[in-house]
């Protein structure tokens, strides 16, 4: 069976302030490991190794530390099928998706890797002759980490290998249902060559270990991906001790389908976007917002579709999708099941190929008849429901849209280009596509949101290593 350890300057350890057993979301009778919890002081700890580790990484030769990555790429490529197998029994994510969130992690590390190598900085001119000005990033210094279950694999990775290539070391506090898959990727990391210290995990529940890291730890900088009611809650406390911080938060996705779409194209996007990870995904898309003339016509192809949708256990690679990710997720979407049941109308909903009672399975649902103000169009659900909004043309479609506190991504299909073009300036998101489903961003671009969804800063890509560093101008005059 397997357990919980926290890396500690090095060290595993099992922490003492309690422990729980986990259950596979799929077959919740099936015990699949033990998760033991950690107390304040154990946090405390884990900021005292990573500032003491901190000197040394930081002076460590970027290519040195890009080296270490790329050994992370490689063990976590070789380690693939055993990472993924964690992670979808931990949360219910289905096998096949489950891989390609390891395969991403793996190109993740390569990518921050290769940053060893690269400029760090630039020249200047300066106003006095015979004076060298330039810039350089160095790192913020301790950074916290804390990541949501629904990407156990590739949300840590894309906050932790920025972090670590540009100097900083790291204490990370994982979501508790995602704690035996943070395990087994803190073990791929350190193996990689890790110096002690520089990666640090401590597991346990997050009204306990969060506010410890907040409160405990001299941090000078702090990720955080998860609700936008804690979000707020995280960036007040960092911004009352003037701590670096980035909130990734919730979102209302819409993916827009014109008159002129194609359906061959926007109904498995809008399929995936809505279903796949049992909608679970900061991006799911959640507001279908279609053109009245293609209305019946969508909504036909939509429920044909979901009848075919092979909805299992985690494990069963033909699984379109799986559980949700525990029994607290599952009363809380079911609560919205009911909702949209009594006050909607059912377009469709899709059949169950494992015992609805084996598991917190929750039957992916379409349903329409409500305003844009009732709460399944502006509450976040996570979860694989959806409601279609008819409007009567692009104008009030955009204007839909829009119509929310969130701003993550959306998406609109259509043949007119332009059309699409405005689409992308005038939506009101991060991360805005045509033709594409709202859910997914590749590792090598910005990821964010705007409004509610996020501190308005950016993960992934290039935008990571602003996050993760401070900018330090030089001048240096040789004329003397």
């Amino acid at each position: 069976m397997l357990t919980t350890q926290n890396l500690i300057g090095g060290e595993w350890v099992t922490p003492s302030a309690g422990s729980r057993v986990a259950r596979n979301p799929s077959q919740k009778d099936e015990e699949i490991g033990v998760v033991h919890l950690s107390c304040p002081d154990d946090v405390a700890a884990a900021g005292w190794a990573a500032r003491e580790a901190l000197p040394k990484w930081a002076g460590m030769n970027p290519a040195a530390r890009g080296e270490i990555l790329y050994q992370a790429a490689q063990l976590m490529q070789k380690r693939l099928d055993e990472v993924a197998r964690i992670a979808s029994r931990e949360m219910g994510k289905p096998i096949t998706e489950m891989k390609g969130e390891v395969l991403r992690a793996v190109n993740l590390l390569k990518y921050y890797a290769a940053e060893g190598v690269r400029a760090i900085g630039q020249v200047i001119p300066a106003s006095q002759n015979r004076v060298l000005q330039y810039t350089r990033r160095v790192p913020l210094g301790v950074v916290g980490v804390i990541t949501p279950w629904n990407f156990p694999v590739a949300i840590p990775v894309w906050k932790i290998a920025p972090a670590l290539i540009c100097g900083n070391t790291v204490v990370w506090k994982p979501a508790d249902i995602a704690s035996l898959t943070a395990t087994a990727v803190a073990r791929v990391l350190t193996e990689a060559g890790l110096p002690p210290g520089v990666l640090n995990l401590v597991i346990g529940e997050g009204r306990v270990i969060g506010d410890a890291l907040l409160e405990k730890v001299e941090l000078d900088g702090l990720s955080f991906t998860g609700s936008t009611q804690t979000g707020l809650a995280i960036a007040a406390k960092c911004a009352g001790r003037n701590i670096k911080y980035q909130t990734e938060m919730g979102g209302k996705n819409a993916a827009v389908v014109l008159d002129d779409a194609d359906l061959a194209v926007a109904v498995p996007a809008v399929l995936s976007g809505a279903f796949r990870s049992a909608g679970q995904k900061c991006t799911a898309t959640s507001r279908i917002i279609v053109e009245k003339g293609i209305l019946d016509r969508f909504t036909a192809a939509m429920r044909a579709e979901m009848e075919k949708l092979y909805i299992g256990h985690a494990l069963d690679e033909k699984s379109y999708s799986g559980p949700v990710a525990s029994a607290q997720q599952q009363e809380k979407v079911a609560s919205y099941v009911k909702l949209a049941e009594s006050e909607a109308e059912v377009v469709a909903r899709s059949p169950l190929k494992a015992d609805p009672s084996s598991g917190y399975y929750v039957p992916p649902m379409i349903v329409t008849g409500v305003g844009v103000q009732h709460a399944l169009v502006q509450e976040e659900i996570f979860g694989p429901l959806a409601t279609i909004l008819p409007v009567k043309d692009f104008d009030e479609a955009v204007e839909t849209c829009n119509r929310t506190v969130f701003g993550l991504s959306a998406s609109v299909f259509t043949r007119d280009i332009g059309k699409g073009l405005r689409f992308l300036e005038e939506a009101e998101a991060g991360l805005v596509r045509v033709n594409l489903e709202t859910a997914g961003v590749e590792y090598q671009a910005p990821f964010g949101g705007m409004k509610m969804s996020s501190s308005h800063s950016r993960e992934q890509g290039q935008a990571a290593l602003d996050f993760y560093s401070q900018v330090k101008t030089c001048a240096i005059y040789y004329g003397c």
